[in-house]
């Protein structure tokens, strides 16, 4: 079982619609395959998207699955693991995974998900607090970074793939994911502060060109490491939203140039924490999807099944041209290849 997660601590860079179209082509494409979709953002817009999204009943569908019992999500997961923190036999995974098939018929039937929740905020203190009690033999912090660990462990002969789609900052939660995952897929814009994210990613995550030394014994790193735990690779940069008719030859090429070099710099100084060591296989370019992103995400569809034409959202018709819809399904396919 291989274990993506999709994460900037940098929002707006379309994170949540891009795992949509690339977890369902995938889906699509292979069949046989088996997926699992783990939405631990408190936002849990990609739940809704894949349960119908704000058309087709998605935001209902969600609360029915947040309130059953047990509640059917990542919050309803951790609230299990609050009860009993540092002990991993008191669960059953299949209490918390729902089938999107089910509410939308657009999913493909290969695809599980595991809802999000608002909770997460809020469990998010108490996760803070347990990981630095002081418990003699134990690991504090270990046991509940594990927590997502412990949940796929129970999963690992059921899935082929798991994708992990995570809030942007590096909270707890999120730290619970990026443990739990083997490869990172970070989409990236074509602006400053979206450069200055990746830097910050591989300080966040790997500990490297901290500002003082004095926080490195509390980096994400040290502590992994110390446990004899593996670090997530950077699998994929995606450079999203590029503008639709210039490309990475507008405007914002020095921008883009600027990414470039910086990752050929951390790819030659830190090999070990890619999976691809020349940029052309790691980075790809993706397009504005413009009207028919807005759609997709709207109505809870993935591209490949989307119609064309004029459609109504929201009360309002908007027109999705044919061509726009398949260079938005070619960009996902171009994300897709990689995996």
């Amino acid at each position: 079982m291989l274990t993506y997660a999709i994460w900037n601590n940098k929002g707006g860079t379309g994170k949540t619609s891009l795992t949509f179209q690339s977890v369902c082509r995938y889906s699509e494409l292979n069949p046989d395959k088996k997926v699992l979709v783990i939405d631990i953002c408190p936002q849990a817009n990609l739940s809704e998207i894949l349960l119908g999204g704000q058309e087709n009943n998605g935001s209902n569908n969600l609360l029915n699955r947040q309130g059953l019992t047990p509640r059917c999500s990542i919050g309803g997961y951790f609230d299990a693991r609050l009860a009993a923190p540092f002990t991993s036999a008191n669960f059953t995974a299949s209490d918390y995974i729902t089938t999107p098939y089910i509410h939308n018929s657009t999913i493909p039937k290969n695809i599980d998900l595991i809802c999000g929740d608002p909770l997460l905020e809020l469990q998010a203190m108490a996760m803070n607090t347990l990981a630095n009690v002081d418990l003699p033999g134990v690991n504090a912090w270990l046991g509940v970074i594990d927590w997502l660990r412990d949940l796929l462990s129970q999963l690992n002969e059921k899935y082929d793939l798991v994708f992990i789609d995570t809030n942007p900052s590096f909270s707890m939660y999120t730290q619970i994911a990026l443990a739990a995952s083997d490869r990172v897929i970070l989409p990236v814009m074509a602006d400053d502060s979206s450069r200055r994210a990746i830097q910050n990613a591989f300080s966040l995550i790997y500990g490297l060109k901290l500002p003082s030394q004095v926080y490195s014994k509390y980096t994400f790193a040290t502590k992994l490491n110390a446990a004899s735990r593996s670090l997530p690779k950077i699998h994929l940069i995606l450079k999203n939203r590029l503008t639709q008719y210039m490309g990475p030859a507008s405007a914002y090429n020095a921008v883009l140039s600027g990414i470039d070099t910086d990752l050929n710099n951390l790819i030659s100084n830190y090999p070990h924490h890619f999976t691809f060591s020349n940029i052309n296989n790691g980075v790809v370019d993706v397009r504005d999807f413009q009207t028919t992103g807005v759609v997709a995400f709207a109505r809870g569809c993935p591209f490949s099944r989307m119609p064309t034409g004029k459609l109504t959202i929201s009360g309002h018709r908007v027109q999705v041209k044919p061509e726009y819809r398949d260079n938005a399904l070619e960009a996902i396919d171009n994300i897709v290849s990689n995996f």
